[in-house]
């Protein structure tokens, strides 16, 4: 749809008198903020006509198949006309079709509950392992773990288990019986004198689990690969123990996927590169490339019997939940859509590739410039952290990384970066282009940060 010159500034000027927008400082969005006005695979459009290549998937990791899409279009369209919404505690076609289609891609799991977002989903396996905790251990195995530098959300809950202290910061007093347990990135190694650091960093989980006694904690929750932490691949041999320990003690393993999931990693879902079998995975962003809200809940068939009613005198012993908008149809019609696609065009495997090209040209940057202290990824999830030294692995100050990340765009690319999460280590570069990437395209991906990397830093 073409927009005039006179409604664009229209536009604007509304946009700067009402709209709030996210992670932006007042006095930056008072300016004006960029106005996207059209999209096409990797490509976008700004209100000034200026193309851009995007790296960043929809600025946070979303749009999986590209945009301009008309094939989920036309399923979320055909879905509404014939019917819009029903609340999820009935059942509706496109629901259970995309249910057994991705149950397909996880052996193992059995039950999909939906919802809209990722801090929801997160928020939906909380509330399952509190329930359970109530009706099989007298309410004491209650506790959550989750890891430092993770992220799972933004509401209370889902804040209360993330390890990045400066999205906590004036956010609190948060959720009781959440507890951190310490990262895994060895590039940060803080057990340098362990011989195996991955069996360290997962030994560091279970010292947790016996400080707050094994008795009170009743899940884990971990992203199979720290995104907006720092792209934080686990060592060899971290995620075996972190299972067996999990095993060992009677918690539940949930896997935070909502940034992994859906081929993003070069697999169906990060953790099925490791040999794991979770108890929970939950997933949003890349289940439907953005096109509607959902997000899903998936659990084995044993969290679901833990969350059924004991007998016909147990008025609350299901699960006693609800999503208003994990009901509307759109949701599962455009994931369903976002499927075939993927399914069809072998994007998972292109995501695979890719992501070695890709790998490959940001560690070659590495040689060329000193301030990469570390290249990092898997599939077209990649990430790079900035130092002042390589030899003390000083971080650069945040002011570093957004101006790279400016230059990038004024380049005509747009990448992401860690941003205002930490209270130093806000460092890292991110790279999330969507799954059909081109040889092409990654290749002037790596050249416009080379560019410039080399304007901002030397």
């Amino acid at each position: 749809m073409n927009t005039s010159l006179n409604e664009v500034e229209l536009l604007k000027s509304l946009d700067r008198e009402h709209v709030w927008h996210h992670l932006t400082p007042g006095a930056a969005a008072s300016k004006g903020v960029p106005m996207f006005v059209r999209g096409e695979g990797l490509r976008l459009w700004d209100s000034e006509g200026v193309e851009y290549l995007d790296a960043s998937a929809g600025g946070v990791w979303v749009t999986n198949v590209g945009y301009g899409r008309t094939e989920i279009a036309d399923a979320i369209r055909d879905q509404l006309v014939e019917l819009n919404f029903f609340a999820g505690s009935m059942a509706n076609k496109p629901a259970a079709r995309f249910a057994r289609k991705l149950l397909d891609k996880m052996p193992g799991m059995s039950r999909v509950y939906y919802s809209n977002s990722g801090s929801e989903a997160n928020e939906k396996a909380f509330k399952m392992v509190r329930q359970i905790a109530h009706k099989h251990f007298g309410g004491k195995k209650h506790k959550i773990l989750y890891r430092e530098r993770d992220y799972h959300g933004t509401t209370l809950a889902a804040l209360s288990a993330t390890g990045q202290a400066e999205r906590r910061d004036q956010f609190g007093p948060f959720v009781p019986g959440f507890v951190e347990v310490p990262h895994c990135c060895e590039y940060r190694n803080q057990y340098p004198d362990a011989a195996h650091y991955g069996e360290r960093a997962a030994q560091a989980i279970e010292e947790v689990i016996l400080r707050e006694g094994p008795e009170t904690v009743g899940a884990l929750i971990l992203e199979p690969i720290t995104a907006g932490g720092g792209i934080i691949l686990p060592p060899p041999g971290y995620w075996e123990q972190v299972r067996e320990i999990c095993d060992r003690h009677q918690i539940l393993l949930i896997i935070d996927e909502v940034v992994c999931g859906l081929g993003r990693t070069g697999a169906w879902f990060g953790y099925q590169h490791y040999p794991i079998q979770p108890d929970i995975v939950t997933m949003a962003k890349g289940v439907a490339s953005g096109y509607a809200a959902i997000s899903c809940t998936v659990t084995t068939e044993r969290v679901f019997e833990l969350l059924q009613e004991a007998d016909a005198d147990d008025r609350l012993g299901y699960f006693r939940d609800i999503s208003t908008f994990g009901g509307c149809l759109a949701g599962p019609a455009a994931a369903l859509a976002n499927l075939n696609i993927m399914e069809r065009e072998n994007l998972v495997e292109n995501s695979r590739v890719m992501g070695a090209r890709l790998l490959a040209g940001l560690t070659a940057l590495k040689d060329k410039h000193a301030v990469i202290g570390d290249v990092r990824g898997k599939g077209l999830f990649a990430g790079i952290e900035l130092v002042t030294d390589r030899d003390s692995r000083t971080p650069v100050e945040e002011s570093v990384a957004i101006a790279i990340a400016a230059t990038c765009k004024q380049l005509g690319l747009i990448i992401g970066r860690t941003n205002r999460s930490f209270t130093e280590f806000n460092n890292i570069l991110n790279f999330s282009p969507a799954l059909t990437a081109t040889p092409e395209q990654i290749d002037r991906i790596i050249a416009i940060v080379d560019d410039a990397i080399g304007r901002v830093c030397g």
